[in-house]
């Protein structure tokens, strides 16, 4: 299965700083739009986010699965089946395997759905969304700046 994972905050969702609330969470422009695309070019959906401000105390778990279902949810009304998300809830300095650039979330992910790597794709906002792309073996990235259009540069980049 080829798959593409999307990085959360400043991908999918307008990134504010450590949003965890439903009436804070604003999604960007054109991603409806670009994951319907993708979807219909056989394209699974994985979301793989860090999210230290469980580790910080910002907010609690429960807090970031409310939001993540109620998101899952917003993107079915448009038709759009997000497959799976994996989070890493630990800062930086703890050393984890699963916090990106690390491979832990994709590793996770993979051996769970069988995704061929060679044909599947990173969108990320940061440098650390490319360095996880390059550290696990994923060929296609895509790097999404603050005012872009997801869909303009889904569509310019997967043909």
């Amino acid at each position: 299965m080829k798959a593409v994972f999307l990085d959360r905050d400043g991908v999918i969702n307008e990134d504010y700083g450590y949003v965890h609330k439903i009436e804070d969470f604003k999604f960007r422009d054109g991603v409806f739009q670009g994951c319907k695309y993708l979807q219909n070019k056989g394209y699974k959906l994985f979301i793989i986010t860090n999210q230290s401000g469980i580790n910080r105390g910002y907010y609690s778990i429960n807090d970031f699965l409310k939001l993540t279902e109620w998101m899952k949810k917003e993107f079915l009304k448009e038709g759009i089946e997000i497959v799976d998300v994996e989070f890493c809830p630990h800062k930086p300095d703890e050393g984890c395997e699963c916090r990106k650039p690390n491979i832990g979330m994709i590793t996770n992910l993979v051996n769970k759905y069988n995704i061929d790597l060679n044909n599947s794709v990173m969108i990320g906002d940061k440098e650390s969304d490319m360095q996880l792309a390059d550290n696990a073996g994923i060929l296609k990235k895509i790097l999404i700046k603050k005012n872009d259009n997801f869909f303009d540069i889904i569509k310019q980049k997967i043909i």
